[in-house]
């Protein structure tokens, strides 16, 4: 229950003032929707930056070294950033369950806001990469934070993920929006130092933020599924990871089971992920219907001449990265109906479904595209929306086959299959960009959604009947 400070469940959203939702759920649930909000506004205005950097730089320079600018050097620019979003989400789940998820949470949105700070003051693609470098280091501990306060401190587990998986989705997609507006009036330096003011807010919120973490293990409603589908419970877990020691048997524990096979799972959904979304705006704006349009051209004369726009200007509006943003938003339906489902049916089923859909929409993106603006905009619907129904299916998945008492271990493990070595997928899109063509991208990514779909009908065949 909330005591001294603020209890954000008085939040004035509707979402949390559900009858079926307790008043310390209600306070989790407004604290990880918020910072969960935050990581992904800025995880997903990054590839709108991707596409002027690209003309913004000619060379990234490495001392004696000068690399030229192209979609594989910015793919691996910006996988070094996002795949410490990754890598560091192991060691920060074996550092929630030793201090706990609030800590974490906080120190995530000031070092986020600090990196985006960074980010409007670089000279050069060097000081952007260490910019981004930064942004992950800062990011990686939220995910295996907040979903284990999410799966330790909830009873309506399938709920609030759902309800967090909307938060990052508003984030995911409002973000870009709003980073392409800012985009329209001022300099990409400038967006990023403004993008950074809400994450100082929001981590100046969190510190007064109270709540018991462990709510729903201490009630008796937690229990976690072994390789064999068994209630595994709190007895093959602790308190967390003390030592290497420990750290190497609760691992060893952990992949010794189907936890491996999920582990596939969540790397496949990285790569695809990472791979469709990071030059996304950049496919696009080589699409007919997508030129970009003269700001002057868009907009009265009283309204430029108000915001100081000169006639001359080559401000524009892109078309595509509107697109992006908009596929982005309606993952949130994804998200809710995911969230939703796994209350409902396997976990196992879902992933199984999900995956395979996000196989069918890459293998008919290009297609829709060639064939119009109409078919496009269906498709790139289903695919925001699939891109996130199967995120509470995995999770839901890694806290039915992990034990509670090292469910941070558990999800930064998840993390570092997501993030980290879903990372590789920006590096591979920008390769495959690079020497080879779109349509070869899209049948990548068509094999990483068949093989978390294949892996998903196997734990279904093994998951043993109620």
């Amino acid at each position: 229950m909330p005591e001294n400070g603020v209890d954000i469940g008085a939040l004035n959203c509707p979402l949390l003032r559900r009858a079926d939702v307790n008043s310390n759920d209600r306070s989790i649930v407004a604290l990880v929707m918020l910072a969960h909000g935050m990581v992904h506004t800025y995880e997903l205005s990054i590839p709108i930056f991707v596409s002027i950097w690209l003309t913004e730089f000619d060379v990234l320079s490495l001392g004696i070294v000068e690399v030229g600018v192209t979609e594989a050097t910015l793919g691996l620019v910006v996988t070094a950033g996002y795949g410490l979003f990754g890598v560091g989400a192991l060691p920060g789940g074996v550092l929630v369950d030793r201090i706990g998820s609030a800590r974490l949470i906080t120190l995530c949105l000031f070092g986020m806001a600090g990196s985006f700070v960074l980010l409007g003051l670089a000279p050069n693609l060097l000081v952007v990469a260490l910019a981004l470098l930064l942004w992950g280091a800062a990011a990686s501990v939220y995910h295996p934070a907040g979903l284990t306060l999410l799966s330790k401190g909830v009873t309506e587990r399938g709920t609030g993920f759902a309800y967090h998986g909307i938060a990052g989705n508003v984030g995911t997609g409002l973000g870009p929006l709003l980073t392409a507006i800012l985009l329209l009036f001022v300099d990409w330096t400038v967006v990023s130092v403004l993008l950074a003011l809400p994450a100082l807010v929001a981590g100046a919120y969190a510190m007064r933020a109270r709540f018991d973490e462990t709510a729903a293990v201490d009630a008796g409603g937690d229990s976690a599924a072994d390789s064999d589908g068994e209630s595994v419970g709190d007895d093959r877990g602790g308190t967390g990871v003390a030592s290497l020691t420990e750290f190497g048997v609760e691992s060893r524990r952990l992949f010794a089971g189907a936890f491996a096979l999920v582990f596939v799972v969540v790397m496949a959904s990285g790569l695809y992920y990472r791979g469709v979304l990071t030059f996304l705006p950049n496919l696009l704006e080589s699409l007919p219907g997508f030129e970009p349009i003269p700001l002057t051209s868009a907009l009265p004369t009283s309204v430029t001449d108000a915001l100081g726009v000169q006639p001359d200007s080559e401000r524009a509006i892109n078309p595509e990265r509107y697109f992006y943003s908009g596929l982005l938003i309606v993952g949130v339906l994804g998200q809710y109906l995911g969230g939703k489902l796994t209350d409902r049916i396997p976990v196992e089923a879902g992933l199984a479904g999900g995956f395979g859909l996000l196989a069918l929409l890459a293998l008919v993106f290009l297609p829709a595209a060639n064939a119009g603006l109409g078919p496009l905009l269906v498709v790139g619907a289903a695919l925001g929306c699939a891109l996130f129904l199967v995120q509470p299916f995995y999770q839901a998945t890694v806290a039915e086959y992990s034990p509670a008492g090292t469910r941070g271990l558990s999800y930064g493990f998840t993390y570092l299959g997501v993030f980290g070595v879903g990372a590789l997928g920006g590096a591979i899109a920008g390769t495959i960009l690079t020497y080879a063509t779109p349509a070869a991208l899209f049948l990548t990514l068509a094999m990483f959604g068949a093989t978390g779909s294949g892996v998903g009908l196997y734990l279904l065949r093994r998951r043993r009947p109620a």
